[in-house]
């Protein structure tokens, strides 16, 4: 037999058809983006989760933040951030993101928190700085919530910076150039608070459209011209 690879949507029709009906069924129902259209069309959800650590299977979502990026243009006025009331104790992880054991108690539950990142993923393209976290800890939630298979098209800010920075021949990036702020700080971008996952998602979206606009020196961009492999 020929090996072959799925295609995202062909990946995204499997996990519907061992979807139970729900957010994550509604979600997967609508079809993903064509590769081959132009990145000015494309819509995106530029997301990003506080955790207790980097485990999908042992550590927990608690915080969410997610703005839409339409036709160039960061949709403030739809972003949302909220805590998640994830039942554990965030231990030393509270150093990093400053969400505490009190905040928990009244944040939302993680099944409500995971509806509302679907519904607003829902024909968009899941945008993120080291997107492989955010996809492994949604894949993880919908698995634990509905024992479904989360599918998505991603584009990682982190590895569009490691295709723009210059190095010499195999050479790798200096160590830390690749982190968000000092990817921005390549582009005269603003110094905003680290770790607060609303503006840590708006970071990432300015510096996508940054990224964009210097890729777009190398003629016409489609969506294909930025995805990351997932």
């Amino acid at each position: 037999m020929a090996w072959f690879r799925r295609t995202a949507d062909e990946r995204r029709q499997r996990a519907l058809r061992g979807a139970v009906v729900g957010p994550l069924a509604a979600y997967l129902a609508t079809p993903f983006q064509a590769d081959h259209r132009p990145l000015a069309e494309v819509e995106f959800l530029a997301l990003d989760y506080e955790t207790t650590g980097m485990d999908p299977d042992r550590d927990h979502v608690v915080a969410v933040g997610f703005v839409p990026v339409v036709g160039g243009r960061i949709e403030l006025s739809r972003a949302r951030s909220f805590v998640v009331a994830a039942g554990v104790e965030v231990g030393r992880s509270a150093t990093v993101h400053g969400v505490t054991d009190d905040d928990l108690v009244g944040g939302v539950a993680l099944e409500q928190a995971m509806e509302e990142v679907l519904a607003a993923l829902t024909g968009r393209v899941l945008l993120a700085h080291f997107a492989t976290l955010e996809r492994r800890f949604t894949r993880a939630a919908c698995a634990r919530l509905w024992s479904g298979a989360f599918e998505c098209q991603s584009v990682d800010t982190l590895e569009l910076q490691r295709r723009l920075i210059p190095t010499a021949f195999g050479a790798d990036p200096a160590p830390g150039s690749l982190r968000l702020w000092a990817a921005r700080e390549r582009y005269g971008l603003p110094v905003y608070k680290a770790h607060d996952p609303l503006i840590d998602a708006i970071a990432c979206a300015e510096l996508f459209l940054a990224q964009a606009d210097e890729l777009s020196g190398e003629g016409s961009l489609t969506l294909k011209s930025v995805l990351a492999q997932s």
